[in-house]
Parts: structure tokens; sequence; C-alpha cells
């Protein structure tokens, strides 16, 4: 006989209101430019996003010195990821007469205005994210050397040297999670009395409501699967909210075809939510692979609905 599982969908999840304005930039220069359509680096985290791209004619590389340089009168346009670049990336794509689409999600550019005002104003900046990240390449990338100091952890805040302890700001890389955030937050606000923040928190309203809604469905699952890829920042953080809201048996895994049923167990109930960057299909995709397994019945757990859209481009608004 089949075993009963009720799979418990977090809502929101999945694709967010950047990343939905990353992708379609890309197929909407497609549309209107053809084939090949440069992208510098992942447009966005996630493998069957990109390999969809790459299908359709996007071409990806790490840097422009890898794009070859037009022929007389076909400019190939150039498209930088969602999560944002150094302001020496469109100061290259500008030297090498290229056209160039910025797809960076708004509000990683608020993050980065907001550093710029700080910045201007005579202020050092405390900048918490990882190393390494893309976003944080790409905010820590738009001062000089030296105006942006990285924070990862409370020890590197314990262990800060800073130039003036009363001219300090903060900005946080959008895809944290919240309370490691606000713990890290806590402590420069303790240990810096006069730390300027910003006036609305830089972690994105789709990175804190993927977080919530998976301390919705956390303490009631047996285990729990988020979808999304390892290099995903906001993913991961996800499967580490999940194991300290209730539920420790969580993973991240890329496609249906990754599960592992036997780490799984035998369960009555299973979590599941994806990343910013993980579309609808692939939570489809584990859906039919449990059904193929269980008599599956489907439960959501709805904390909000989200209504947010990004203006595109002008010049492919009518592509």
């Amino acid at each position: 006989m089949t075993k009963d599982l009720t799979i418990v969908l977090a809502t929101p999840r999945g694709f967010c209101a950047g990343v939905d304005r990353a992708v379609q930039i890309v197929e909407l220069a497609l549309e209107k430019y053809g084939a090949p359509v440069y992208v510098r680096h992942e447009i966005v985290h996630n493998r069957f996003v990109v390999n969809n791209l790459k299908d359709k004619g996007a071409v990806f590389v790490e840097e422009l010195d890898e794009i070859p340089a037009d022929k007389p009168g076909d400019q190939r346009p150039v498209i930088f990821s969602a999560h944002g670049v150094p302001k020496a990336v469109p100061e290259h794509a500008a030297q090498r007469n290229m056209f160039y689409l910025d797809a960076t999600c708004p509000l990683v550019s608020k993050v980065h205005r907001e550093a710029e005002r700080y910045f201007k104003n005579g202020k050092q900046i405390i900048l918490i994210g990882h190393t390494g990240h893309p976003e944080v390449i790409g905010t820590m990338g738009q001062l000089p050397d030296g105006a942006v100091i990285l924070v990862e952890d409370l020890d590197d805040v314990a262990k800060l040297s800073v130039d003036d302890e009363t001219a300090l700001a903060y900005c946080t890389q959008t895809t944290l999670s919240v309370d490691d955030t606000a713990e890290i937050v806590a402590a420069l606000e303790a240990r810096y009395p006069e730390i300027q923040g910003p006036h609305k928190e830089d972690i994105c309203y789709a990175t804190t409501n993927r977080q919530a809604a998976i301390k919705a469905i956390a303490p009631r699952s047996d285990a729990l699967l988020v979808i999304g890829a390892p290099n995903s920042s906001n993913s991961n953080r996800l499967v580490e909210v999940a194991k300290l809201h209730g539920c420790p048996h969580a993973m991240l895994v890329q496609r249906a075809s990754e599960i592992d049923w036997n780490w799984i167990g035998d369960i009555d109930t299973l979590g599941l939510s994806a990343g910013a960057s993980a579309p609808e299909i692939l939570v489809d995709e584990v859906i039919e692979a449990a059904k193929a397994r269980f008599n599956v019945t489907i439960e959501e757990v709805a904390i909000t609905e989200e209504n947010v859209h990004f203006k595109l481009p002008r010049v492919l608004a009518t592509a």
C-alpha cells in the first residue's frame, strides 16, 4: 500500500520581482536583437534558468574581455546580472563602446546609492555580507578601495578597526538571514553608538518573506526541501532558517533528480520551498517525483501575498 505524504508548500517561494525582471531582460533582448546576447556572470544563481537562456541564444561570460568586438553596424548587447556590478564594469564597457543593459535588481541598486550617499557624507561604511558574493563585490565596487569594510559575523564585528568611531554607517547584502543580520547590527550599534543605518532595512522583501514562510512550515515538517543553487545566498539561508526553527532535517536541492529519498526517510510531512531564483517549474518537478512514490496531499501555507513589479529598461519596452 502506498504511503500517505503531506507536502506543505511555503508561500511566498521561488522567483522574486528582481529575478523575474532580470530573466525578462535577457529574453526580451534576445527577441529584439537576436542571438547572441552576452551576459556577464550568471544572470541569477540558478543552473536551470541559465541553461534555458543559453538554449535561447544567451552567451554567458565572466568578464567583458571575453566578448568579441562588434562588427560595424552590428552591436550586440551585454547584460549585467541581477546581483549588480562594480562601477569599473560599465566604465570598461563604455571604453569599448559596448551597448549594455543593466539587470541589477532595483533593491540592490538602492544599497549602492545608500553606500554612495554615506561616503559623500564622510562616513566609513561597514557592509554586512558574504565574502566573494557577486552582490558584495558589486556594492564594494561602487566606492574607492578602503571605503567599505566587510563583516560576515559577530567575530568580525569584535575585530573591527575603523578610522573614526563617530563617522560610521552600515549597509547589508539583500539576501542575508534576517535574524543573523539583526544580531550583527545590534553588535555594531552596541560597539559604535553613533553608527548610522538605512531608513529601511536593506534585506529585501522577498528574502524576508521567504524566511518567514519557512519559519511557518518548519515546526510541522518531518523533513524540508529548499529548491535552489549551491551558490544562491538566499536559498542557503532558507535551509539554515528551517534548521533553526523546528526542522533540523532540511536540505538544499537543485532538481528533483538530486533528491535522496532514503535521506528523507519514513516521514508523514514534507516541507517544500524554493529560493528567489528558482522557477516554479522546479517545484512542480519535485511534487511529481513525490507523487511517483507517495499518495500526496498538498497543503499551502501562505504568510503574505507579493505584488511587487519592477520596470524594464526603456529600450526593451517595445520588445
